[in-house]
């Protein structure tokens, strides 16, 4: 995705955060990666100290691993760093 879209996609996503929920509030992240410990673990750390809840599940043939993480976050903003940190940090990451 280009910066532009990357930029229009955060912007609608923190209207829609903004307008759905009361903050302090339970967010779920679900991230999808190439089944390597690597990439699991450096999601996993970018949400330490959190207080978070990860689960992971393989797909049915091994090759991909989903990310849930459930965290409580403090406001939309907080929410879209953290997508953005794993953006940067793990390599073949699709945020969904």
């Amino acid at each position: 995705m280009s910066e532009e879209k990357n930029e229009e996609f955060y912007d609608k996503l923190k209207t829609q955060l903004q307008d759905t929920s009361l903050w302090p509030s339970e967010y779920l992240y679900k991230f999808i990666v190439p089944t390597n410990a690597k990439e699991i673990k450096q999601i996993e750390s970018i949400f330490d100290n959190l207080g978070a809840v990860i689960t992971t599940k393989k797909s049915k043939n091994g090759k991909y691993t989903s990310v849930s993480i459930n965290v409580r976050m403090k406001n939309p903003d907080a929410v879209i760093e953290k997508y953005k940190e794993v953006g940067r940090e793990v390599k073949g990451v699709i945020s969904l």
